[in-house]
């Protein structure tokens, strides 16, 4: 070992001719090497080098998108339940929506309402039907007059209704100043919803052309 380390030190770098053979095999050896990894980088890894980014993050988003589909998968029972819950939920919603000879009926309820509770009627005025997508909204501008116990009766009474009646623009001020806080007026619009049946639905079609294509008559599930 020490005799190579010796020979290893005599070697002269500028006459490489004088070299013992091995150390010249060795050297072109060597040479060879580097020269040949030298290539490979530049004249084959390098070019493909992007290739190779572009894939391994292809081959992470693949990654991605598979666990999440597995995730979902897991979970597809559980999301089939909600759904139907969901669908079920829709359906008596929908029920509760009346159609076009419950309306008048329905009126009369909200009006009986403001009198059963001891209010004073000013003003009960049923505006147009505003058409939606698969259902019309009823708004109902109402005055009424009382006290807020009253009030407050009447608010429950409306809620405890068996058709869906929600009350918007909520305005409560006494009614004279001799009156006090005693004798209140309250100015509200009611809203009740009416289901559109299939044929008032496709009467919209038209309508909403310039919005875009027509919908097909949504049937609702479970609905009569």
């Amino acid at each position: 070992m020490s005799t190579f380390v010796e020979q290893l030190r005599d070697l002269d770098p500028n006459d490489p001719s004088r070299w013992p053979l091995a150390f010249r095999l060795g050297a072109i050896a060597l040479i060879f090497v580097f020269a040949a990894g030298f290539m490979s980088y530049f004249l084959a890894w390098k070019p493909k080098k992007p290739e190779l980014d572009s894939a391994r993050n292809q081959e992470i988003q693949l990654l991605q998108t598979l666990e999440q589909k597995a995730r979902k998968a897991a979970n597809l029972d559980a999301y089939k339940a909600q759904l139907a819950e969901m669908e079920q939920s829709f359906g008596a919603m929908l029920r509760k929506l009346p159609n076009k000879t419950e309306v008048p009926n329905l009126l009369t309820d909200i009006s009986q309402q403001g009198s059963g509770a001891g209010l004073d009627q000013k003003l009960f005025q049923p505006e147009a039907q505003i058409n939606k997508d698969f259902y019309a909204e009823l708004p109902i501008k109402m005055k009424l007059t009382g006290s807020y116990h009253s009030i407050g009766a009447f608010v429950s009474g409306i809620a405890a209704l068996p058709r869906i009646v929600t009350l918007h623009d909520v305005d409560i001020q006494p009614v004279s100043k001799e009156s006090g806080n005693d004798q209140l007026q309250l100015s509200v619009t009611a809203k009740t919803y009416r289901y559109l049946d299939a044929e008032e639905q496709a009467a919209q079609q038209p309508q909403q052309a310039g919005k875009g294509k027509g919908k097909t008559p949504r049937k609702p599930p479970n609905a009569k």
